[in-house]
């Protein structure tokens, strides 16, 4: 007993085994285990989540469901921050198409199929891109092509302008007017 404690090494191998254990059950506990809230105390949090930033009905209404709330519970207040104007569909659309367009850069096709995924309407998501002018999005797309072309190390001249078409594609703007503009770049 060269450290002065009375276990061996083997009785210390097995507790420190069965610590980390205990530990590592514990942290995964607190991961699984969903926040469970009253109505009132959901209604509160909803309000400043939705005053935070916009929200659309769909993301609203899974957070609500992940805080342990019923249907019924999750349509009253859904109901609720629809008629308090903290939660409207249309201002959403907006907002979120507006942001990754200016911010992400992100072309049309790459926003709709993200509004899509949220469950926003259709007739909403063309109110939204509908807001994006052309000329805006014409400048928008010339700046992801020449900030792409600056990095693009190609010497052969058509797999160049493919590497550009295709990131400017992925970006989510159109093939043809991708290709358009990049005959007009050079």
């Amino acid at each position: 007993m060269a450290d002065g404690c009375l276990l061996s090494d083997s009785i210390k191998s097995v507790c420190r085994y069965s610590f980390i254990v205990f530990r590592i059950a514990i942290n995964d506990k607190r991961k699984t285990v969903p926040q469970m809230f009253t109505p009132e105390k959901a209604l509160s949090k909803a309000l400043k989540f939705c005053a935070y930033q916009e929200r659309s009905q769909q993301e609203m209404r899974d957070k609500l469901y992940s805080w342990g709330l019923h249907q019924r519970e999750v349509e009253n207040i859904l109901s609720h921050l629809i008629s308090e104007g903290f939660l409207k569909e249309e201002r959403f659309a907006i907002a979120y198409a507006g942001g990754k367009f200016r911010v992400k850069k992100w072309g049309k096709i790459k926003i709709k199929l993200a509004l899509k995924n949220k469950k926003v309407s259709e007739p909403l998501i063309k109110k939204a891109l509908g807001e994006i002018s052309d000329s805006d999005y014409r400048k928008m797309l010339l700046k992801v092509i020449s900030s792409k072309e600056k990095l693009v190390k190609e010497t052969d001249p058509y797999k160049r302008k493919y590497k550009i078409a295709s990131y400017a594609i992925s970006r989510g703007f159109e093939p043809q007017l991708v290709w358009e503009v990049l005959g007009e770049f050079e």
